[in-house]
Parts: C-alpha cells; sequence; structure tokens
C-alpha cells in the first residue's frame, strides 16, 4: 500500500500547490464545523458531554472516510489512491496559510489598518492596537505554528496510518484533522465542553509540533536552532506550539511576541518587513520538506 499512498501524498501536494483550498461551502472541513456548532452550547454535565465528543465525533469522521476509500479500493485501487489524495488534500493546508502570511506582511508597508484587518485570517487576537511590528510579529508566528497544525500533523498521521493500509492512512489524516477542528472551535476557558477536545489536541499535537520545529531548523540550515529555543519555548502556554514558533525566531534572530501573554528571542527585535518575509519563505520550504520527506518515505518503503 505505500507505492498508492506515495501517490497520494504526490496529488495533495500539487492540490495545495495548484488549487489552494476546497471553497468553503464544500469543504469537508467546514461540513465537519457545521455538524460540530450545534453541540457548541451550555450543558448540564459539561465536561462528559465534552468528552463523549471529543472521543466519537473525530472517530466517525475518520471511520466516514476509511469506509469511502475502502469502497474505492474494491472498484479500482488507483481510484482509492485518487481519494485518498483528495482527502488528504482537504485536511492539510500550506499555500493559503502562506498566501495570507505574505499579504498581512506585505500590507505592513504601507496599509497597517489593513493589515490589521486581514491579521484575522491568520491569528485569533485583538490586532487594533498592534504596530507593524508586531503585526509582522503575529503572522509569523501564525505561519510556523500552523505548519504543525495544518501540514505535518495531518501528513504525519497519514504516512503512518499508510503502513497499515490507504483506508487507515485517509482516516488517520481525518481523524487528526476533526481534533484540531474541535481544538478550534471549543478549547476556550469559557466553555467547558471543550477542556476534553483541548487535552486530546494536546496530546496528538506533541510530536507534530517538535516535528515542524526539526524541519525549520533543516531548512535555515542550523541543527541548534530548536536547541537555542528551548529557553523561550515554555513561555508559551501550549505545551507544542512555542517549538515551532520558538525554533523560527531563533532561526530569524528576531523577537515574536504577543502582547500580555509571551515573548520569545527576548534579546531580539521585532521583526521588519525584510525579516517577516524571510520567515514566512522558511515556513515554506519547511512545508514542502515535509510533503518530500512523506512521499520519498513512502515510495521506499514501498519499493523495498
Amino acid at each position: 500500500m505505500s507505492l498508492p499512498a506515495a501517490g497520494a501524498v504526490v496529488l495533495a501536494a500539487l492540490l495545495d500547490r495548484l488549487v489552494g483550498e476546497f471553497p468553503t461551502r464544500v469543504h469537508p472541513v467546514a461540513l465537519f464545523g457545521r455538524l460540530v456548532a450545534p453541540l457548541d452550547r451550555e450543558w448540564t454535565a459539561p465536561r462528559a458531554v465534552g468528552a463523549l465528543v471529543a472521543l466519537l465525533l473525530p472517530l466517525a469522521a475518520a471511520a466516514f472516510v476509511a469506509g469511502l476509500v475502502a469502497l474505492a479500493d474494491r472498484v479500482d485501487p488507483l481510484a482509492a489512491a485518487v481519494f485518498a489524495g483528495v482527502v488528504l488534500f482537504s485536511t492539510t493546508s500550506l499555500r493559503l496559510l502562506l498566501d495570507e502570511a505574505r499579504a498581512v506582511v506585505d500590507l505592513t508597508d504601507d496599509d497597517l489598518p489593513a493589515a490589521r484587518e486581514r491579521l484575522r485570517s491568520l491569528a485569533g487576537r485583538d490586532a487594533a492596537a498592534l504596530d507593524a511590528g508586531l503585526v509582522r510579529s503575529a503572522a509569523v508566528e501564525s505561519a510556523a505554528e500552523n505548519l504543525a497544525d495544518g501540514l505535518v500533523a495531518p501528513l504525519f498521521a497519514f504516512a503512518v496510518g499508510a503502513l497499515v493500509g490507504l483506508p487507515v492512512a485517509a482516516a488517520a489524516a481525518a481523524w487528526v484533522k476533526a481534533v484540531n477542528t474541535l481544538d478550534s472551535m471549543l478549547a476556550y476557558p469559557d466553555k467547558p465542553h471543550g477542556t476534553a477536545s483541548a487535552r486530546l489536541d494536546d496530546a496528538v499535537m506533541w510530536l507534530p509540533a517538535r516535528l515542524a520545529a526539526g524541519l525549520i531548523a533543516v531548512v535555515v540550515p542550523d541543527p541548534e536552532t530548536p536547541w537555542r529555543a528551548r529557553r523561550w519555548v515554555g513561555r508559551v502556554a501550549s505545551p507544542n506550539s512555542g517549538w515551532p514558533m520558538g525554533t523560527l525566531a531563533a532561526a530569524l534572530g528576531a523577537r515574536l511576541e504577543k502582547p500580555g501573554a509571551y515573548v520569545l528571542n527576548d534579546v531580539g527585535r521585532l521583526p521588519d518587513g525584510g525579516t517577516a518575509r524571510r520567515g514566512v519563505s522558511l515556513v515554506a520550504r519547511a512545508g514542502w520538506l515535509a510533503w518530500l520527506v512523506a512521499a520519498v518515505a513512502l515510495l521506499w518503503r514501498g519499493v523495498a
């Protein structure tokens, strides 16, 4: 199954580069979000309900995808590979992330209010009082964090699942994306029904976040970058997002800051336009390296 899985990875990477994203109205992740939305309300037993949501909804998404890929495989193995590639494409995102980050950085040069407004597509923070350096910092931080969430995590899950079979690979990617979507929608301090989703996402993202940091270090290239980042990654409340963000701060020699929350590399300066663009470019290279490593690893296993 590794050769079809390698083909599916290549197809997903090409679709990401050429298409970018499904339209929102038909995007599978958006459709999943619409299923979750009615559950985002007050409950008499919020933590119990939240635990069931965190357990059952990602499993349901994974089972649905696995069934479709298995059905396609019974018709034609090539159709199964293509369908699995489309599933992987729908659960990953690189081009859109990079395009949005670059757009925000470019706008800081001559239209700061527009940059603050555009930042909403990347970071859920109040940008009304942010100066240009802090807006650029937020764009770079979001690019690094979403490299792990939006690409490395589902791609890694797909590659591991491919060791079992193509339906499992697609299901694993869908499961990870569903977990991450629940975290994005429900994991807030005022939503006790989102506690289980937040904890599950922390566990699922532990390794992908560190793999993303390693990919950034490779493309710098400076293998000591993550070790320098260790000095400040603990300042981020998340046990995971500090790794890719902190590693990128170390790679750029720049200060990345979320006011009132954390400062990464406080001996550096906030990124200027050129530094921020270099940061987005490093994330782009790390993302394409992730695609390449996954495809080559699966291809090698298929011919070995």
